[in-house]
């Protein structure tokens, strides 16, 4: 195939750019021109893949202090502030450089109108559930009070006054929930009503990024213990009292590493013995294939990186769709979901226990790595790509 210039319009979130660099690496790889935008705090992440950093200013909460908006429709307003405040410089840029197809993460809101503008596919890389048929009538009760609440108001007619000036006639939530082309980053597993998922997404399953399974940077103990890692991701890592019930409950006999996050010092935990390692941030994936147990929040990202290396999980959900990946988790035969309320070090210890010593949560565990492997990852998502391209 000729070498086609390719537009990834991410968003300022670790979350949401980690799930697709694998497949820009791999887009590249094969000779494509491919440029990425993305805040420039978050630079850093996408330049190793070889596509040309197209930094812009975030508005995004990353510093420590910063926090993301309780109520949803606000925490969509940042997405969408950013998304309208940014494409006037991309339109600028790329009005003289134009894509050949535009590929786009849930939060680049920007890049369907940008394929309209010069005529090219957009394809969104989904890193989380996708809509199904039936997805407004099920989701109502859920979706109805964000979208009728006064920001959830605000933000639709935001939304739609944006289309509009883009030569858009379309109802926002409408066009939020019903892409052209979407190509799943998730494992089918983790989709909620699979059966009910339209022609036009791709199930491609998680495209893990060969740069972060080659990183060794962290290895596993000499003592032969059993692995529990400990990371509630990069937003919701106020939770020193969990960490400390994980450092009673687990430091005995297993080997506990622990992903602080940038809100809690390890000076916070006390004296630590040697086998327990807490860290700010820590090779997921390195820790993940060594582990034997997870303690996590249930973001998406994470929830697929531990079916990957059929690690099970104990889910405590923060906030968004950890609440259901950690049901879905349970309902799989491979997780607990345990409320926030009800952490206490005999409770973490039991739910530990419970999903990492069964034969047959093993079993089932097998029988999802395997599944999820066989998606085709990266290089099915490349595949996908250039076929939009044809």
């Amino acid at each position: 195939m000729l070498r086609k210039h390719i537009v990834m319009v991410g968003c300022t979130a670790p979350s949401h750019v980690y799930p697709s660099l694998g497949v820009i690496r791999e887009l590249v790889r094969r000779g494509h021109r491919v440029s990425y935008v993305v805040g420039s705090p978050l630079a850093s992440l996408v330049s190793p893949t070889g596509a040309d950093v197209v930094e812009h200013p975030t508005i995004f909460p990353l510093s420590e202090a910063a926090v993301w908006p309780d109520d949803p429709a606000d925490a969509m307003r940042v997405f969408l502030d950013e998304a309208i405040a940014i494409h006037p410089a991309l339109t600028a840029r790329f009005d003289t450089d134009r894509p050949d197809l535009l590929l786009y993460d849930i939060g680049g809101l920007g890049a369907p109108l940008l394929g309209e503008r010069y005529g090219v596919p957009a394809v969104q890389l989904s890193p989380t559930l996708v809509a199904w048929e039936g997805y407004d009538e099920d989701m109502a009760e859920v979706m109805d009070p964000i979208k009728t609440s006064p920001s959830g108001v605000d933000y639709a007619a935001t939304f739609t006054r944006w289309l509009e000036s883009n030569g858009i006639v379309a109802d926002a939530w409408e066009w939020l929930s019903r892409p052209a082309r979407i190509l799943s980053l998730i494992p089918r597993a983790m989709q909620p009503n699979a059966d009910r998922v339209g022609a036009h997404v791709r199930f491609v399953g998680p495209c893990l990024d060969p740069s972060r399974l080659a990183d060794r940077s962290w290895t596993p103990p000499e003592s032969g213990r059993r692995v529990l890692l400990v990371s509630f991701g990069t937003a919701f890592t106020d939770q020193l009292d969990v960490y400390r019930a994980c450092v009673s409950a687990f430091a005995s006999d297993w080997h506990v590493v622990i992903s602080l996050g940038k809100h809690v010092s390890a000076a916070s935990l006390g004296p630590l013995p040697d086998s327990v390692e807490v860290y700010e941030s820590v090779p997921q994936l390195a820790v993940l294939e060594a582990a034997s147990a997870f303690i996590t929040h249930a973001g998406m990202g994470g929830a697929t990186e531990s079916l990957w290396f059929g690690v099970p999980t104990v889910a405590i959900p923060q906030a968004a769709d950890q609440f259901g990946n950690a049901d879905r988790l349970e309902a799989l035969g491979v997780g607990r979901h345990l409320p926030a309320a009800s952490v206490t070090e005999s409770s973490l210890r039991a739910a530990v226990e419970e999903v990492a010593s069964p034969a047959s949560v093993a079993a089932r565990l097998a029988e999802l790595k395997a599944e999820v492997r066989s998606h085709g990852g990266v290089s099915a998502a490349a595949d996908a790509v250039e076929s939009y391209l044809e």
